[in-house]
């Protein structure tokens, strides 16, 4: 363990001033595990191109995949996943702890499903890796939790921001869809690591658009047609997510091993892609040839392609492959737009439509924005990916619009949705949230004086008289069991009888039906109990033992020193 930078002087000033460095070098270190996996991909596409000649090869995307599951589950013991939901639940629950062997696992996994033909996308592992780099370098320096999970947005921003050669998507992918907050102390060290993961990745790859295009003249017919568009792009990221997470749960059902599974999926892809080549892979020449204009004619191939993406993306991810959805939702999206123009000008041969692939472009951005459901992201990664802000308006309304219905008909995203099924999903700076990382261990009152139930009541007034509490445990003095509570309120009219003093016992005025609460009960049941009854405290038992009490005027007081240092308002 490293010490803590916070004793540093220049460090200990500032808390900007230390995640601005840190954001830094995890920018760089993300940015160059992106380049890293790009370059895999790269070299091992290159090298099985010259055997996708043979009729064997139909076996290669099942052989990627079985080899990835293989790696992930008998050598760094991790699951099949997308990546990003990971590196959410991790930020939800865990403070974005996040292990080190997944800085690098997710790279090699998705490398081995993607460069032999499967259909996923290198995005979301980098994400995984980028997020695990941050989160590592902030246990390494022993940061607080805001610190890690500010670093894990570094992380996750360098990666996208390294492998689009766009920083402001980065930024915003990491707020929008990683992180859920929109935070000064956040924002500030995750567009550094944006820019530091950019500079990187020009440095090392060249300043690059990835999808560059020619100008296009857009008209309000246009826009007015994005309407549409948006609701084509709705139902295609609902059919996505559905056919997905349905081919996954199918595959569950099937009793075979992991890495067996994931062959046979991969098989199948690499069967449908023998006689559909364009479905294979991350898809990105079949965007370039559809923003520029060159696809194939024809309405039907192209809807036809859309659809078999989509079931051989299902089919890659929901078998056991590993990679992400982001580029097969820019190839699909891509899709949706040419397929929707080509319609359109079929119906209104007449009207002067703009060029169809200003349509694939906005397809795309609906996509995203549709099943991440984050509009923001959808529209700044096709204004920075593609090099041209003339398509910004269509762009808002595409996104606005798609984002809308998926949420109407999806009230979570793709990301998000097994999450919240579970009730892991937990937001910063919610209710949930400070709950979840408030324990009732710190929050307990150990101040009570016990009594036990044979004491004469004149006994107990005396202890009343040292004590500035309420509330006394009654325990059983032979083993110290929890046996009742006594409320001073309740017995009241016997204190001031002074006949009662020394016939009455503390073991007749005990209430021995009142509720408890332990030490591993969720703070957030334990509140609801408290409103329930309209109780102020309550006493908290464990194994039979009194253990302290639990109040509200305690838990809110802890509650709102959380809610500070989770906003960053402290």
């Amino acid at each position: 363990m490293l010490k803590y930078p916070g004793n540093w002087s220049l460090f200990r000033s500032d808390d900007r001033l230390l995640l601005i460095v840190f954001a830094v070098i995890v920018g760089i270190c993300s940015g160059i595990a992106a380049l890293l996996l790009n370059r895999g991909l790269e070299s091992m596409l290159e090298w099985l191109h010259h055997y996708r000649i043979y009729w064997w090869a139909v076996f290669l995307p099942g052989v990627g995949a079985a080899l990835s599951s293989l790696f992930l589950d008998k050598i760094v013991n991790e699951g099949a996943g997308h990546g990003v939901p990971e590196v959410i639940y991790a930020v939800s629950r865990y403070g974005g702890l996040l292990r080190l062997r997944s800085s690098f696992s997710r790279l090699i996994s998705s490398c081995l499903t993607i460069g032999s033909g499967g259909s996923a996308g290198p995005e979301a592992p980098v994400v995984m890796s980028g997020a695990a780099i941050g989160s590592n370098i902030a246990q390494a320096f022993s940061l607080n939790d805001r610190q890690r999970v500010a670093l894990v947005g570094c992380g996750a921003a360098g990666a996208i921001a390294a492998i689009f050669n766009a920083p402001i998507s980065g930024m915003v992918f990491a707020v929008e869809v990683v992180l859920g907050e929109w935070s000064t102390m956040n924002i500030i060290p995750i567009a550094i690591a944006a820019v530091a993961g950019t500079e990187i990745s020009r440095m090392l790859k060249g300043n690059q658009i990835v999808f560059a295009h020619r100008d296009f003249n857009i008209q309000f017919n246009d826009i007015l047609a994005c309407v549409g568009l948006a609701i084509f792009c709705a139902v295609a990221s609902i059919l996505l997510t559905r056919v997905l997470r349905t081919l996954h749960h199918a595959s569950t059902h099937v009793s075979v091993p992991v890495w067996v599974r994931a062959f046979m999926g991969g098989s199948m892809v690499g069967c449908i892609g023998y006689f559909l080549p364009y479905v294979l892979g991350e898809g990105y020449h079949s965007i370039r040839s559809a923003i520029e204009g060159g696809f194939p004619a024809g309405l039907l191939l192209v809807t036809g392609i859309t659809l078999v993406k989509i079931v051989v993306t299902s089919l890659t991810l929901g078998w056991g492959g590993s990679g992400g959805i982001f580029a097969p939702c820019l190839v699909i999206g891509a899709f949706v737009g040419l397929s929707f123009h080509r319609l359109i000008a079929t119906i209104w041969p007449s009207v002067l439509w703009v060029n169809e692939g200003c349509f694939a472009l906005l397809g795309m951005a609906g996509l995203i924005s549709g099943i991440l459901q984050a509009p923001l992201t959808g529209i700044f990664l096709i204004i920075e990916i593609t090099g041209g802000y003339e398509v910004i308006l269509p762009l808002i309304v595409v996104s606005a619009i798609a984002t809308t219905l998926c949420h109407y008909i999806e009230p979570a995203s793709f990301y998000l949705k097994d999450l919240v099924e579970q009730g892991q999903l937990l937001r910063p700076g919610t209710d949930a949230r400070v709950l979840t990382d408030l324990s009732i261990e710190e929050l307990l009152e150990t101040d009570c004086i016990s009594v036990h139930p044979d004491m004469r009541l004149a006994e107990f007034i005396d202890i009343v008289k040292a004590s500035h509490r309420n509330y006394f445990p009654v325990e059983d003095r032979r083993n110290g069991r929890f046996l009742g509570m006594i409320q001073l309120d309740d017995i009241r009219p016997y204190l001031f009888d002074s006949a009662m003093h020394h016939a009455v016992l503390t073991g007749q005025l005990m209430n021995t039906r009142i509720k408890t609460a332990s030490l591993y009960d969720d703070l957030a049941d334990v509140l609801q109990k408290m409103d329930d009854g309209r109780f102020f405290s309550m006493p908290v038992v464990s194994d039979g033992r009194f253990q302290g009490m639990i109040s509200k005027a305690t838990l809110l007081d802890r509650y709102r020193k959380e809610l500070m240092v989770q906003t960053g308002r402290t």
